[in-house]
């Protein structure tokens, strides 16, 4: 039997060099084919029963192994809905099983491939270039959540994307503790605020102490000195009467007027003796009868006019005098009481009392956009007098075309208190409903303003400006459907012209605990068998690289290195054939 057993080992390995080559062959033509897994070529021994020590090689039994755990190279395209795998997985995919209406029909049978070159038909399915559909998970539009849990082929729509009401207005911003506003004065207190009486009909204001900043010169002769120095001065307003006492000393007696008094202080040795002296002539004064002028304890010159005058009093003086402070008029109206409504002609007084708070475009049910303008106003302070809570009240644009006493802004129904160490007491829920609110004549109703608990803060600021750290809404007008794309966590993306980007599915992958036990089919395909296990499909989109495609796993010149191989055993297995066909002959040859 050795012959016959010699020719028949070299059969089976002519068959297994030629099935060899067929894979080789098989490989080479799909080098450029996009996610193909080339097949290896495995040989097996089988071994004639034989005691031990007659015992021969036997022959060889060639079958093919599958290579779908490794990867090929990734490659960046420019299509947005190609895809690649950088996992052991497969993409869901489905043939079409026929038409129905003209549109396409499926069977529901899943099969797994690794070629993402996946393209939009005229259907709205996404089709790879061997014709298989891709399946995956719709997302519910409204919680961005996935649906659902048994894969199905994705279908895209290009309708209009529904506007959306905004719902919520994320907001986080520091307010300066000393709000530099238009009207606030460095030697005025409490000028930073806005105050209620200058906003309600009929409030009034009762006018009270102006003080001196520096002290009083205490040397009457230092309100002269020596020339070329200029003479000091003090201008005392009395219900917006200025009255300007000039000093001198000795000599001619410059001439009175009606805007101008002359002091001579050659005579005097203290300060008082010049305050009684302003005093003598500030009491003749219209609406000023009654003031006193006096030095203080400090060495102050303190003017002050009579309880309830109600004439508005103002201090000034040259450099060498100092710098007056005003004391704060006290207002019939409460500092802090809420001004909830601010008319068209008080817009310039409200802007010069507030500070710009940023500004955001809002959409209604139906789209309509409204653009909301805020202003912060801070309407109380610990270091007022009275002294009282860091407080601010926030107001909105509501009508940017109010004329005369028509509404130009809003406020919100809310106070805003802030601690000593600039954070936010109250409200401490983070967040304020905004109700309904009416920008232009466009209505957005249930607005919530949120900005959590840490989200507003009251931190000292040099400029003295709101400086806005967060500012977005949840709202969108409706637009038209522009692309789509996969991304990396492999959602399918559509992108609209408002600029909203909405997941609109999930793509399935699918894992096998023994992944090359799969049967292959045409078009890159495969599918499951029992050798390979069930799908175990993963939801979370890992491995998923969008915008790139995986080639082919074959190495041309590995394949090449194969080749030769297999060409050189095949044909040593041919002189295997001749010579034990020799010798077959030379053994019937014995016989003749």
């Amino acid at each position: 039997m050795g012959i016959y057993g010699a020719l028949s080992s070299a059969v089976t390995g002519l068959r297994a060099q030629a099935h060899a080559l067929e894979n080789i062959s098989g490989n080479i033509a799909n080098s450029q084919t996009t996610g193909y897994k080339r097949i290896e070529t495995d040989f097996i021994d089988l071994i004639p029963d034989a005691p031990l020590r007659r015992q021969v090689p036997g022959a060889v039994l060639a079958q093919s192994r599958g290579t779908n755990d490794v990867q090929g190279d990734i490659k960046t395209v420019s299509n947005e809905t190609f895809i690649a795998l950088n996992s052991n997985g497969f993409f869901v995919v489905e043939p079409r099983s026929g038409q129905s209406d003209g549109d396409p029909t499926f069977a529901g049978t899943n099969y797994y491939t690794r070629r993402g070159d996946f393209e939009i038909d005229k259907d709205g399915l996404l089709v790879n270039g061997a014709g298989y559909y891709l399946k995956g998970l719709p997302i519910d539009p409204g919680t961005g959540n996935v649906s659902g849990s048994v894969p199905e082929v994705l279908r895209l729509t290009n309708a209009f994307l529904p506007a959306q009401q905004t719902q919520r207005i994320n907001y986080q911003a520091n307010l300066p503790q000393l709000p530099k506003t238009d009207a606030y004065k460095p030697t005025v207190p409490g000028s930073e605020l806005l105050r209620a009486a200058d906003y309600v009909a009929g409030a009034t204001y009762t006018p009270a102490t102006s003080v001196s900043q520096a002290n009083f010169p205490a040397n009457p002769a230092d309100l002269v000195p020596a020339a070329p120095a200029t003479a000091q001065s003090i201008t005392i307003t009395v219900a917006g009467t200025p009255m300007t006492y000039n000093f001198y000393s000795g000599g001619t007696a410059p001439t009175n007027t009606s805007t101008n008094q002359y002091i001579d202080v050659s005579g005097m040795t203290t300060a008082a003796e010049v305050a009684t002296a302003i005093q003598t002539h500030m009491v003749t004064r219209p609406n000023a009868a009654g003031a006193t002028v006096a030095i203080d304890g400090t060495g102050k010159l303190q003017v002050t006019m009579p309880p309830g005058s109600g004439h508005a009093l103002k201090v000034t003086g040259t450099a060498g005098i100092g710098t007056f402070t005003e004391t704060p008029a006290i207002s019939s109206v409460p500092q802090g009481t809420p001004v909830d409504s601010i008319s068209a002609n008080q817009n310039t007084l409200f802007e010069s009392n507030s500070i710009y708070g940023g500004a955001i475009t809002i959409y209604a049910e139906n789209g309509a956009p409204a653009q909301v303008m805020m202003r912060w106003a801070k309407v109380d302070s610990s270091t007022s007098t009275p002294p009282g809570a860091d407080t601010w009240h926030l107001y909105y644009a509501s009508n940017s075309n109010a004329e005369g006493s028509e509404e130009k802004w809003k406020r919100v129904d809310e106070t805003f208190q802030f601690g000593p160490d600039g954070s936010l007491l109250s409200p401490s829920s983070g967040a304020t409903n905004l109700g309904s609110v009416i920008v232009n004549g466009v209505a957005v109703n249930n607005v919530e303003l949120r900005y959590d608990t840490k989200g507003l803060s009251q931190f000292a600021d040099v400029n003295g400006k709101a400086n806005v750290s967060v500012l977005n809404q949840n709202g969108y007008a409706a637009g038209e459907f522009v692309s789509v794309a996969i991304n990396d966590s492999g959602r399918v993306v559509a992108s609209y012209s408002n600029g909203q980007r909405i997941d609109m599915a999930q793509v399935v992958t699918a894992q096998f605990n023994a992944i090359n036990q799969l049967k292959r089919l045409d078009g890159g395909v495969f599918a499951s068998t029992t050798e390979s296990g069930e799908a175990i499909f993963d939801l979370s989109g890992s491995g998923i690289i969008g915008g790139s495609l995986e080639a082919s796993n074959t190495d041309i010149s590995d394949e090449f290195t194969k080749l030769i191989v297999t060409q050189q055993a095949y044909a040593a297995g041919t002189r295997i054939v001749s010579t034990a066909d020799e010798m077959l002959q030379e053994a019937l040859n014995m016989v003749r």
